[in-house]
């Protein structure tokens, strides 16, 4: 188990660089292959917090502060909403039961909920018509809301702050240190609620499956950048889009 996390860790990291999925998005899955559902979702914040605070360290002095106040702030406040909601989603019962053999297979709205968002959010890497949404400027403070929600109730926020984002006025460098500041506070933000709330998952004691699939993200980014050309290929996405619709399926299945 702790060997297919590193591997995905590592790889999801070193993916990203040009497959346009980000690395919660990859990860997330994974983990839910040996985790209930939220404490995947916990898990791979950590993990997704503490390669971005290295990506900061790297970046932070490019980041452009004003739209970090006025998308990162209201980033903060949709993170805590949509981690709260996370948190009283597991609250509610079953929805319904089936055997697939000897698995009993449970079919719940949190299953079903954060099935449906990364079905969505494949589409809009995947589809070039989804891909190429954009929003103007005066939306930034909504943009913030939303991504900060969707980051704090499944983790996916990328794909809306990129697209929110993309209109800011900002050159490469600063849209990309500002983006890495606005995950950040998200991270900031929806952890905390994670681990007061799922206290009884048994959240603290992965803290070694944590630290080895966070050095495996480092070492995916390292080698990715120093090594791979930044481009696109349409192969890595599609075979990384089917894993996630698969995955997605079961998951909506209460197979997972």
């Amino acid at each position: 188990m702790v060997w297919i996390i590193g591997i995905t860790a590592f790889l999801g990291s070193l993916l990203t660089l040009f497959s346009g999925f980000g690395l919660g998005t990859l990860l997330t899955p994974v983990f839910g292959l040996f985790f209930p559902i939220p404490v995947a979702v916990a898990l791979t914040g950590v993990v997704h917090l503490l390669n971005n605070l290295f990506k900061l360290s790297l970046l932070g002095k490019s980041a452009n502060w004003d739209t970090v106040w006025r998308f990162g702030a209201p980033s903060v406040v949709g993170g805590f909403v949509g981690a709260s909601l996370l948190a009283g989603l597991i609250q509610l019962p079953v929805l319904y039961q089936w055997n697939w053999g000897a698995h009993l297979c449970e079919v719940t709205w949190l299953k079903l909920v954060i099935a449906v968002l990364m079905v969505f959010f494949t589409f809009m890497e995947l589809l070039p018509g989804l891909k190429k949404v954009q929003f103007a400027q005066r939306y930034l403070t909504l943009g913030g809301l939303l991504s900060g929600f969707f980051g704090g109730l499944s983790g996916n926020q990328g794909a809306l702050r990129s697209a929110f984002l993309i209109n800011a006025g900002l050159d490469k460098s600063a849209y990309v240190a500002t983006g890495v500041v606005v995950a950040c506070l998200v991270d900031f933000t929806r952890l905390p609620v994670y681990f007061t709330r799922f206290t009884g998952a048994g959240l603290m004691e992965e803290w070694g499956i944590v630290v080895f699939a966070t050095a495996c993200a480092f070492a995916g980014a390292w080698i990715g950048a120093r090594y791979l050309k930044k481009v696109t290929f349409r192969l890595v996405q599609w075979v990384t889009g089917g894993f996630m619709l698969v995955f997605a399926v079961l998951l909506a299945m209460g197979v997972l």
